[in-house]
């Protein structure tokens, strides 16, 4: 009999035939066997037993053993692509490699999570043991079929728990910015609050005439309505507007001209426009005045800042909505474009240098479908177009992403193009295989195309790759009669 266990794992007393017969029992795959079939096993298998975080066998190495689980706990986890539990194989279980399977090598490391107790069958053995157990054939089909089931639910769980955690990472960085903004502004109009509310006592004390007020008033409106008309903002002209506004508020004696002359130069203010002020106010009145000005300027460009803030993170949130499709049926009428507008929002913070040009068909029909999963299958293309773009050094200058939605027959055609370096020749069949990926380890699974493959396949359409001449286009047809999609 081939030697098929580490020494490590081969115990030192075999346990009696007669207890692995009875364990094998226990193994629900091989209920109703009889006590000569469970006895031909025990006779031919080979028994292992292992204690807690002894490896079984590693990622890659052939798999040529079936395993019967007679007592403990084996974990399989990936290393090559992050550590991460793939598998767990129970006592009573049946695992390994089975008679018709085509697995080749072992997906993971496997190691005992507590002690474990095992009897393998080599795959030599495995016509002989067809022969001898006549059911054997279709226990080992009917596992096959439950272990499909179960790599499908953990391939599928693991690319949502990946997307999660990148959409989850591309929300924080963009809410970010501009809730930090809005707690910035805040506090900003707070302090010019308290500002105000020491400055309204200097203001009342000046006595002001009822002339003298009114003045005022009318040289405030006339300051804003001739800055907004200003369309000019560039830098340069501000500094020079600051150093005028100060310069002439150092003549005129008007004290701390340098902390008033910033905000009126950012308005638009001209040194030109103080001068009736000097006609009518005195100095110190002109310091108060401006002062005040200056302070109620500072409070609206902060309170902007808020409401754009608060606007970005309100357009944020429905994006998600849009997004997710929350609070809404699975099957409903899908926009294909505004998904695709709400995946560019979720991965806004990826963009950087990146173009994105749409070439959208108007007025296109809405299509009956699954829409959080579409969206889904619109983040793996425009990601995967990202990472042919971004290199080491990040995007180039001329970095394009381009988007097509259009008609083409009874179908909705969606294109994802980029001008990355393309798909060398050699891997365009393997693209969409699943736990293929080019990237380094820790970096992907190599599950998103496979996952998007399968959502267009559930919605009766097609997806496929075009790459030539530096150019690379991923190209979705969902067909838009809802009684072809379901």
């Amino acid at each position: 009999m081939p030697q098929t266990l580490r020494p490590t794992l081969i115990p030192e007393t075999p346990s009696p035939v007669y207890e692995i017969v009875e364990a094998l029992e226990r193994i629900t795959p091989l209920h109703g066997l009889t006590v000569e079939e469970r006895l031909w096993l025990a006779m031919h298998g080979e028994e292992a037993r292992a204690k807690a975080g002894d490896v079984l066998f590693e990622e890659g190495e052939p798999a040529e053993q079936m395993m019967l689980i007679l007592k403990g706990e084996i974990h399989v986890r990936r290393q090559r692509t992050g550590p991460m539990t793939l598998f767990i194989g129970r006592a009573g279980q049946m695992t390994g490699l089975l008679p018709f399977s085509r697995m080749v090598g072992y997906g993971g490391q496997g190691f005992a999570a507590n002690d474990v107790w095992a009897l393998l069958i080599h795959k030599t053995l495995f016509p002989e043991m067809l022969l001898a157990i006549p059911s054997f054939g279709q226990r080992v089909v009917s596992t096959l079929l439950d272990r499909v089931r179960e790599v499908t639910r953990i391939e599928q769980q693991s690319e949502k728990l990946t997307a999660l955690g990148k959409l989850a990472g591309n929300l924080a960085h963009e809410l970010n910015n501009p809730s930090s903004a809005a707690q910035r502004a805040a506090s900003g109009i707070l302090t010019e609050l308290r500002s105000f509310s020491e400055g309204r006592y200097r203001l009342v004390a000046l006595c002001l005439s009822a002339e003298q007020v009114a003045a005022i008033q009318i040289w405030e409106r006339e300051v804003r309505a001739r800055a907004l008309a200003t369309s000019a903002r560039e830098q340069v002209d501000v500094a020079a507007r600051e150093d005028a506004i100060a310069a002439w508020m150092t003549g005129k004696v008007v004290a701390d001209g340098w902390q008033i002359a910033p905000e009126l130069a950012e308005l638009g203010v001209e040194a030109a426009d103080l001068e009736p002020l000097a006609g009518f106010l005195t100095p110190e009145a002109m310091h108060v005045v401006l002062e005040q000005f200056a302070s109620a300027l500072r409070a609206e460009h902060y309170a902007e800042a808020v409401l754009h803030s608060t606007e970005r993170i309100y357009d944020l949130i429905d994006a998600i909505k849009t997004y997710s499709y929350m609070d809404r049926a699975p099957i409903l009428e899908v926009d294909v474009p505004a998904g695709l507008d709400a995946t560019l929002q979720m991965l806004h913070s990826r963009m950087g240098k990146v173009t994105v040009v749409r070439e959208y068909e108007p007025s296109l029909p809405t299509i009956s479908a699954y829409g959080s999963e579409l969206n889904q299958v619109w983040t793996a293309l425009i990601e995967n177009a990202l990472d042919a773009l971004v290199s080491a050094e990040g995007p180039g200058e001329h970095a394009v992403i381009r988007l097509v939605c259009k008609l083409e027959a009874d179908m909705m055609l969606v294109e994802v193009w980029d001008n990355g370096p393309g798909i060398p020749l050699e891997l365009r069949d393997r693209i969409f295989e699943p736990f293929f990926t080019t990237k380094g380890p820790g970096q992907g699974l190599g599950l998103s195309l496979d996952n998007a493959t399968r959502i267009v396949r559930k919605h009766r359409g097609h997806l496929g790759s075009y790459s030539e001449g530096g150019e690379t286009c991923f190209r979705v047809r969902l067909p838009l009669n809802q009684l072809q999609a379901y």
